[in-house]
């Protein structure tokens, strides 16, 4: 009997404690919620030096964890930077770059999109348990022969969850102030199509059929119906707003088109149903805003908010909703037990003007900005990192970081273990932010302008300096002004950019706007820096294995390969009216 209690009690003991150590193994998992902002200036938040627009979510997330102040994107246009961060690899590595003017995927209707043998850093961590989610914008393909087979959706890259736009906003999408009367004649289109078909019908027949025979007449209505069926299909297909701008759920279109003001509030109660869903973790979710790209959808509630127009008042509803997820984080009581990282895929837009008004980012100092190549304006974003009691609060981080470096960061933390069949270029960012070392494990970071290397930063591992070397840069457009008005975004060769030989150079911890280039009059080291850089840059190029460029002229949009919800060419849904978050992991 004794031996019976003491196996008894022994069992016990050893159920209690495998218990606690498979909860002392979870509690070292941290839960991860990655936040990116599309087009969104680093001047624009107050943690960054803006004074007259309201991030005080933001700012608060920057007062509880490390700021980053010199966070570099590698490209400075979306899909590339956002294949870059779900890689940790440089675009040209992944084939997500382009020869053309165009240097992201232009439409749902082409083929292109990530290799699907790229390791996300949501497969990474997938593989150490987590669950995963992509909630927003994905610009990074969907279909490759038809328009459902959806090879390059997130599901593919490791996603267990997905809801948002698989494409990216643009101007169809919210079209003018009178939006709301436009999409709800949108989404009543095709009822009208089918009355007007069928009184057509009926009358036809009825007054045909008294002195043809009836054969005839519904030849003929047939015939006008398939010019109403055709009327509709054309404009339908010249119209980038049915096409282009819809929303998913898992492998299912939920609006077609979307209704893109109410959008951002519906992804906020996804990503806070989702987390609700995984609260005992651990799980990894990428919110990937909207916000705060043109055209700007804007709900009621925050229009006329700011002082800089519309532009000020998408950052401000950005920042709420930053506030809503952080919240939630907080009452489900996950804080400490929760790794967030705030970031934006690239710098602010320039060229995005009406007439006088704002409605691209402020780069606060920074030259150039969103395409712009190599110029500072267009890659440094801001870099943001909390995680109550493993990272400190309040501190600002001066030294070269990368988007990349996200996914190395992930690895280590979650006990992942890094590709080796391939170059990782990101660098695991934990000792840096932790104080163990106090120098970037970046000496050298390339920028490019799609295939085309624009500079290179070098940070000698002995030296506070951060040199900066510019081989290419682009013609600003017209002249005197600091960005490209004439063509929307800045070109990366031909003759709309300056090939620099001698190449500018600047040390961006003296000249951080980079206003003045030194000289070798001007600069002892001149010709060492060239050098070194030139030397940096021959290594880096050797490293690159040729692969395919995906986003090139060979992708050709079809209409055949256009998500489609309903019975082609009829392509029109709201199941939001239904349920706004319904999904379920």
């Amino acid at each position: 009997m004794k031996l019976r209690n003491l196996l008894i009690s022994l069992s016990w003991m050893c159920l209690l404690l495998n218990t606690c150590l498979s909860q002392e193994v979870n509690d070292d998992k941290p839960n991860i919620v990655l936040i990116m902002v599309d087009d969104l200036g680093i001047g624009d938040l107050g943690c960054y030096g803006n004074d007259t627009i309201r991030t005080p979510h933001v700012d608060s997330l920057a007062r509880e964890g490390v700021r980053l102040t010199q966070h570099i994107s590698a490209a400075s246009l979306c899909t590339p930077s956002r294949a870059a961060f779900l890689t940790g690899r440089y675009p040209i590595r992944s084939g997500m770059v382009s020869k053309m003017d165009s240097r992201v995927i232009t439409s749902l209707g082409v083929s292109s999109g990530l290799f699907l043998n790229e390791t996300t850093f949501a497969a990474l961590v997938k593989n150490q348990g987590y669950t995963t989610a992509l909630i927003g914008k994905w610009h990074q393909g969907l279909n490759c022969l038809s328009r459902s087979d959806h090879c390059h959706h997130p599901y593919n890259y490791g996603f267990d969850y997905y809801y948002g736009m698989p494409f990216t906003l643009f101007e169809p999408c919210w079209p003018d102030p009178s939006r709301d009367a436009e999409l709800a004649i949108g989404s009543k289109i095709w009822l009208c199509v089918q009355l007007v078909a069928i009184t057509v019908l009926t009358l036809t027949i009825g007054k045909l059929s008294r002195w043809i025979s009836v054969p005839w007449s519904l030849i003929l209505s047939m015939i006008l119906f398939i010019f109403l069926l055709g009327y509709f299909w054309f404009s339908s297909y010249t119209s980038p707003l049915y096409w282009e701008c819809l929303l998913m759920r898992e492998h299912e279109i939920t609006e077609q088109p979307m209704k893109a003001e109410r959008a951002g509030s519906i992804m906020v109660k996804e990503a806070v149903s989702f987390l609700e869903r995984n609260r005992e973790g651990p799980f990894l979710l990428f919110y990937s805003f909207l916000h705060v790209h043109a055209p700007l959808p804007t709900t009621t509630e925050f229009i006329g908010t700011s002082k800089h127009g519309l532009y000020g008042d998408n950052v401000e509803e950005m920042d709420s909703m930053v506030g809503k997820i952080l919240g939630a984080i907080d009452d489900l009581g996950l804080k400490n037990r929760t790794l967030v990282y705030f970031t934006a895929d690239h710098g602010g837009h320039l060229e995005v003007r009406v007439g006088h008004a704002q409605h691209g980012g402020w780069n606060g100092i920074y030259k150039g900005g969103k395409g712009m190549g190599g110029w500072e304006g267009g890659i440094r974003v801001p870099g943001i990192v909390r995680w109550p009691g493993k990272v400190p609060a309040g501190e600002v981080i001066e030294e070269p970081t990368s988007l990349m470096d996200v996914f190395p960061t992930l690895a280590a933390v979650t006990g992942g273990t890094l590709p080796q069949d391939r170059v990782i270029d990101g660098r695991n960012l934990m000792p840096l932010l932790q104080g163990e070392i106090q120098h970037s494990e970046h000496e050298f970071l390339f920028h490019y302008c799609g295939v085309h290397l624009h500079a290179v930063r070098w940070h000698p591992r002995n030296s506070e300096a951060v040199w900066k070397v510019h081989y290419v840069t682009p013609v600003f457009q017209p002249p005197g002004a600091q960005a490209c008005y004439m063509t929307t975004y800045c070109r990366c060769s031909g003759e709309l950019v300056t090939y620099h030989n001698p190449p500018l150079l600047f040390d961006l911890s003296r000249d951080p706007s980079e206003s003045t280039p030194l000289t070798r009059d001007t600069e002892p080291q001149y010709d060492l820096v060239i050098r070194t850089v030139a030397n940096a840059l021959k290594k880096h190029k050797d490293s690159i294995i040729p692969v395919q460029p995906q986003i090139s002229g060979s992708h050709q949009d079809s209409i055949w390969l256009k998500p489609c919800c309903g019975v082609f060419p009829f392509c029109l849904c709201d199941k939001e009216g239904i349920s706004s978050a319904s999904g379920s992991s």
